[in-house]
Formats: C-alpha cells, sequence, structure tokens
C-alpha cells in the first residue's frame, strides 16, 4: 500500500496524537486545539472547584450528590463530538460511577468555561449552542479578566440567562444556589 493509499487518520485519532501541552476538541466535526491555559484561567477554575468540591461532592456544608470534574472529555458523540469544558458536573443519580476511561458519555448537568482572549468566541458561539443542542442544564461563563460571571440554565432548548454577577460579590447561582460563593475569592491577584 503506499503512502497515499493509507487510510487518513481520523479526527479523534489526530486529536489522541496531539503534543504534551495541547488540549484538543472536536466540534461541529472540526478539530480545535489549544495551548494550556494562563495562570489566572487556572487560578479561577481551581479556586471554582474548591468553593464547589465540598459542598456539592462532599456534602461538607452543603446538600452532596454531585461530581465535580476539572476538564474531563464529554463524548456527546463517541469519538465524534468530544468537548472539554473547564469544569463540569454531574448529580449523582445520573451518574453514579465515574467511567473506567477518560470518555465522559452521560450529557452533565452543569458545565464551565473560564473565558480568555483566545477561547471566549469558540466557548460562546461553538461550545454553548452545542451544550444546549445535548441538553446540558446549565452553563456558566466566568472571565477573569472583567470578573464576571455568567450563568444560564436551558429553556426550551435555548439559553436563558439567570444571573451576571460582576465584581466582589457574594453569589448564589443554581444549580449550586445552596451556597454562597464570594467572586472575589476566584480571581488570581493581578501583578
Amino acid at each position: 500500500m503506499s503512502a497515499y493509499q493509507k487510510a487518513r487518520p481520523t479526527l479523534y485519532e489526530q486529536l489522541e496524537a496531539l503534543p504534551e501541552g495541547l488540549t484538543g476538541e472536536i466540534l461541529n466535526g472540526q478539530l480545535y486545539t489549544q495551548p494550556r491555559p494562563n495562570g489566572a484561567h487556572v487560578v479561577t477554575a481551581s479556586a471554582l472547584g474548591y468553593e464547589l468540591f465540598g459542598p456539592f461532592q462532599r456534602g461538607r456544608g452543603g446538600p452532596g450528590g454531585w461530581w465535580i470534574i476539572d476538564e474531563p472529555e464529554l463524548h456527546f458523540i463517541r469519538d465524534t463530538e468530544v468537548d472539554v469544558p473547564d469544569l463540569a458536573g454531574w448529580r449523582r443519580s445520573r451518574l453514579p460511577r465515574i467511567p473506567r476511561d477518560h470518555r465522559f458519555t452521560v450529557v452533565p448537568d452543569w458545565v464551565c468555561e473560564i473565558l480568555s482572549p483566545s477561547t471566549e468566541s469558540k466557548d460562546r458561539e461553538v461550545k454553548m449552542p452545542i451544550y444546549a443542542h445535548f441538553g446540558v442544564a446549565y452553563a456558566w461563563l466566568i472571565d477573569p479578566r472583567a470578573h464576571k460571571l455568567e450563568a444560564y440554565a436551558l429553556d426550551g432548548g435555548e439559553w436563558r440567562g439567570i444571573s451576571w454577577c460582576v465584581g466582589g460579590l457574594q453569589v448564589s447561582v443554581a444549580p449550586f444556589d445552596a451556597v454562597t460563593i464570594a467572586l472575589d475569592d476566584l480571581w488570581a491577584p493581578t501583578e
């Protein structure tokens, strides 16, 4: 078989072959790649995960009953529609056990994207419609530069804004409105 006749790798094979330091997603049949996030992005994602993990995953000071996971590989369509949100959450009643491999095939109840200049348009214009299409009930967009949290609930297949929070507010936002989060705790100190 000549080199020309060899089968071209699938998008998922291309995703798996990405070099270390690149994150890949297959969105609407197209492979997207981005480098690892910057410091402010990572601090915000880590801080939010910390705020949610105790009360919602462990039941410490909150209702429990959730899985809160950093950067899960969501397979809305196995190896074909592959999204990697910064954070995602599942009610344990819908996802009683974590998958043995890296593929999460159960649609999450909540996703969160931390916006950065290089990913904001993709997060808003490509990923949010995909999340709505596959029935994710809640989505948060957090902008560490503007110190802003936007929360959305799925309503009839469309996103409905349920909260816009800016600055140093203490907020309670669905689906995690059983606790209060201090937004200032999510931001990295600036240089």
